[in-house]
Order: structure tokens, then C-alpha cells, then sequence
């Protein structure tokens, strides 16, 4: 018998992976409707891609969502135990799910406001350019010089990019099966997943074209060796325990081995690749210059979702893989959540830019959310969970309402512009604050109680210091949230105040949801909190 033969005669009486496709069915469709996108963009006209598009794009990810809640109290490993159906899976899914349905409507926002089409048609009139118009943040043609004939051309033909679609779809699904990775391999493969098509979409800007790409580039070169990081990090792991699969390397850990120092590296190169998507310090320097180069709405997509997705494969790691390390691990995690707290609130303090403001935020949120992680407990497994879903529906809203500031040069970003905004037009004023307050932690509103239940189960947890600290970073961090609050309300507008954008029905029901959810998970929040107390217990 050749090798060859014995090879497949050997393989041939292993037992077939166990597949179970309903408990993987909301990947499966999420997967499904980004592939049926490829083939509308490859096969439909261009000017009647963008409803179908929309249609699927909105009808899958609520049909993925039924199948999530469908699939509540389930606890099972499937596909050789490579992907785990639990409590914290499904919640993290379900959540990914809910941010994603007002992210892809306010990608899809077309409509066009007359005064922006106005003020942007007298500037480039003098340029020499056709008038570009409307609050549409994808350029037409990704390729083509700003202002070229190629780029008119492409929009008269058909405006926007519609490849976005399915790039974003990828990019859910494999959110979706980053904390449902229950190996390590599974799980860098679904990191790669959705980073690939973030790294795309980063570079579509209309406008700031140079800058947009730029971002791309930042991220896709940072993200790459950050990934080569995590991966080295899964062969030491391996080299350890001789599995990739998480309960056999907490297993080995278990065991008592006396010699860890494979496992310690490991744990230290996995976390790099981690705590750079969740943009912990000191791995967060890509996070201002990407958010402010991304086209808005996908710099809100990522800061909600993705966040979501990290943090949970972050959980499930410490967790289920190395809880025998916790001695370890939590005091570099202590470190690593008291620097990205700190470093995020003081540098939002400097910033003149509402996006790059944003993104210092969101580096002190993912300090926050450490300090659930370094808790250890089951508490604060649940707390996380409900910190991830309060904070990525108004971190969406706070970006949405972004997009409706604008000028004759896309979006009006720079913080002085924003002066008396809030007396021009109360109600974007009101709700933008709103988002900023629970960013605060504001009482009443969902970033009080989230901040609330990370700090009480970090103290049970034995980590008094750190929430101090966080303390501290609040109130640091109330101050430049507070003195937008004042430049909106307080302050006369300038002369030449950019124009309130009048959205439509997408950008205002996307706004909508991050002020509802966020206001209800402030007043009423024992529903959401039972929920994720309930769902926080990993499958081993």
C-alpha cells in the first residue's frame, strides 16, 4: 500500500466533524446574504443594485437575529468543537446583530440636502468641478482623482459605492464568529475576516480622499502586524498544551505544568493582537487617525461592533482558556486598563476635532471594559456584555448625528464649528449631548449604569485601585463632554455656521434607536442586566 493509500484509508475512518447548521444559522445567513450581495453587485445593473442591496443586506441580519433568539439557552460546541453556542455567544451576537441593522442605515443615507448642494456648488463652481452634493460618504469611484472627469462620470452613472454592502456583511459575520471561536485558529481565522473588509471600506471616503486612504493603509499595516502577533501567540500556546482548542489548553494549564513559560508568552502575544482591535493602550495609536479618515459611518460601525466582537473573544480567552494563569495576567491587565483609561480621557481633553474627540472616548471606554475583564467573576463576564451593548448604540448615535453637521467640504469636524449649534438647532443639539452624557456616565442614561455595574464587580473582584482610577478618568473625561455641552448651547454661532443636514428616514431611525436604547437602558435597565447575568457562562 502506497503512502498515499494509507493516508486516505486512515482519513477515511475518521469520524465526521459534528455539524450542527441550526445552532451556526445566524453565520450561515449572515455569510449567505454577503455572498447573494457579491452576486448582485457582479450581475445586476448598477442602478438597480442599491434597494436590492439594502434589502438583503437589512432583511438577513434581521432574519440572523430571529435565529439568535431562537437559539437562546442553548450550550453546545459544534463543528469539532471549534465554535461554542452559549450564553455569551449569543448575547454578543445578538448585540453585533441590533448595532449592525442602524449601521447598515446610516451606510445607506442618499438624500440630499439643498442647502449643502447650494453652498458646495458655489465653491466648486469657482474650482472649475461639477458640485458633488448630497451626505452620500462613499466616493463613486474608489480609484478615480478627486474632482476628475472619471469621478463625475462615475457619478452620474451611479452614486456611491454599493460594494459596501457585502464588504460590511463580511465584516458582521465575522464579528459573529470571533467570540463564538472556541480554537484559537477558528478565531484567527475570523479575525481576518472582518478585518479584510474594514480595511476596505476605511479607504472609500468621497471626500478627504488622500486621507481616507491613508487611514486604510495605517490600519491594514498595523492590523497585519498585530495579527502576525496573535498568531505566533496561538504556536506557543500550542506548543504548550498540543491543542489549539481553548478548554484543552485551560486543561493543560489545569494540570499543574511546571514549567509555563510557552504559556506566558503566548498569553502575552495573543493579547497584543486582542487589545489592539479594542485599542487598549499602548496599541492605540492607529485609532484617532483611522476613525477621523473613515468615511463616518463605518468609523461608527467599527467603533461599535468591533468593539463588541474583540472584547468577547478577549473574554472568552481569559476565561475558558486561562483562568490557572489569573495571577498572571490580571496585573498586566491592571496596567494595561489604568493606562487606557488615563491616556484616552487626558488626550480627548486635547483634541479640536469632534472624530479624533470620539476616538480618544472610545480608547477610554475600552479602559472601562478592561476593568470588567481584570474583575475575574462572573459578574463581571455580565457587566462587560451589558457595557458592550449600552455603549455601542450610542456610540452609533453620537457618530449618525456627526454626519448631519456639514459644509461645502463634507462634514464639519472641527470643534469651533460646532459653536452655538445646539441654539440653531436644538433638536441635534440635544440628542448629540444626550450621547455625550452617557459617555460621562451621566446618571440616567446608559453609561451611568454600565460604568456602575464594571465598577462594582471589579471591586468584588478585589481591584479597589483600579476603580478608583476609573473614577478619577471619569471625571476627567466629563470635563471635555461637558465643554462641547457648553460650546453647542453657549457659545454664538459663527457666520458661516455649517448647515444642520435634514436626514432621512435611515440616518434619523438609526439616531433614533441609540437615543431610545440609551435612555431606556438608563431608567430600566434590570431587564438587559438579568439577561446578561443569565447568558454569562461559557460552554467547556
Amino acid at each position: 500500500m502506497s503512502t498515499s493509500e494509507f493516508v486516505l484509508a486512515q482519513t477515511a475512518t475518521l469520524p465526521a466533524p459534528d455539524i450542527e447548521y441550526g445552532q451556526l444559522s445566524p453565520m450561515l445567513i449572515v455569510f449567505g446574504v454577503a455572498v447573494a450581495g457579491v452576486l448582485v453587485e457582479a450581475f445586476l445593473p448598477r442602478r438597480g443594485r442599491y434597494s436590492s442591496h439594502l434589502v438583503l443586506a437589512i432583511g438577513g441580519l434581521t432574519a440572523a437575529f430571529v435565529a439568535v433568539v431562537l437559539l437562546a439557552g442553548t450550550r453546545d460546541s459544534v463543528i469539532g468543537g471549534a465554535v461554542a453556542v452559549d450564553g455569551p455567544t449569543l448575547f454578543l451576537q445578538g448585540t453585533i446583530l441590533l448595532i449592525s441593522i442602524p449601521a447598515i442605515l446610516i451606510i445607506a443615507e442618499r438624500s440630499v440636502d439643498s442647502g449643502v448642494r447650494a453652498a458646495t456648488a458655489e465653491v466648486t463652481a469657482v474650482r472649475g468641478a461639477e458640485p458633488e452634493g448630497g451626505t452620500d460618504a462613499f466616493t463613486p469611484q474608489a480609484y478615480a482623482v478627486p474632482g476628475s472627469v472619471a469621478e463625475r462620470e462615475a457619478t452620474r452613472n451611479a452614486p456611491g459605492h454599493t460594494e459596501v454592502f457585502p464588504l460590511t456583511l463580511f465584516a458582521v459575520g465575522g464579528m459573529l464568529l470571533f467570540p463564538a471561536s472556541n480554537d484559537l485558529l477558528t478565531m484567527f481565522v475570523a479575525l481576518e475576516v472582518l478585518s479584510l473588509p474594514l480595511y476596505l471600506l476605511c479607504g472609500l471616503a468621497r471626500r478627504r480622499r488622500l486621507l481616507s486612504q491613508e487611514a486604510a493603509m495605517k490600519y491594514f499595516l498595523l492590523g497585519a502586524f498585530s495579527s502576525a502577533f496573535f498568531l505566533f501567540g496561538v504556536a506557543l500556546l500550542y506548543g504548550f498544551a498540543g491543542t489549539v482548542g481553548l478548554p484543552g489548553i485551560g486543561d493543560a494549564l489545569a494540570r499543574g505544568a511546571e514549567d509555563r513559560t510557552l504559556a506566558l508568552i503566548g498569553t502575552a502575544l495573543l493579547s497584543v493582537g486582542l487589545l489592539f482591535k479594542i485599542g487598549a493602550v499602548p496599541f492605540h495609536s492607529w485609532i484617532p487617525d483611522v476613525y477621523q479618515g473613515a468615511p463616518t459611518p463605518i468609523t461608527a460601525f467599527m467603533a461599535a461592533a468591533t468593539k463588541v466582537a474583540a472584547v468577547g473573544a478577549m473574554l472568552r480567552i481569559f476565561y475558558v482558556a486561562l483562568p490557572d494563569l489569573r495571577a498572571d495576567w490580571r496585573p498586566v491587565m491592571w496596567g494595561v486598563a489604568i493606562l487606557t483609561m488615563v491616556v484616552g480621557a487626558v488626550m480627548a481633553v486635547t483634541q479640536t476635532d469632534v472624530k479624533r474627540m470620539l476616538a480618544y472616548s472610545s480608547v477610554a471606554h475600552a479602559g472601562f471594559i478592561l476593568t470588567g475583564l481584570v474583575a475575574a467573576n462572573r459578574a463581571g463576564l455580565s457587566s462587560t456584555m451589558f457595557y458592550l451593548l449600552a455603549y455601542g448604540f450610542s456610540t452609533l448615535g453620537a457618530f449618525a448625528v456627526l454626519t448631519l453637521v456639514r459644509d461645502s467640504r463634507g462634514e464639519a469636524t472641527d470643534l469651533s464649528r460646532w459653536a452655538g449649534l445646539g441654539r440653531r438647532s436644538p433638536l441635534v443639539g440635544g440628542v448629540f449631548a444626550l450621547f455625550l452624557l452617557a459617555f460621562a456616565g451621566i446618571p440616567l442614561t446608559s453609561g451611568f449604569v454600565s460604568k456602575f455595574a464594571v465598577f462594582r464587580a471589579a471591586i468584588e473582584g478585589g481591584a479597589v485601585p483600579l476603580v478608583l482610577v476609573g473614577v478619577v478618568s471619569s471625571a476627567i473625561a466629563a470635563f471635555f463632554y461637558v465643554r462641547v455641552i457648553v460650546l453647542m448651547f453657549f457659545s454664538e454661532p459663527q457666520s458661516d455656521a455649517p448647515t444642520i443636514v435634514v436626514p432621512s428616514m435611515f440616518t434619523a431611525a438609526a439616531i433614533a434607536v441609540g437615543v431610545v436604547v440609551t435612555v431606556v437602558l438608563g431608567i430600566l435597565p434590570q431587564g438587559a442586566l438579568e439577561l446578561a447575568d443569565q447568558a454569562a457562562v461559557f460552554f467547556r
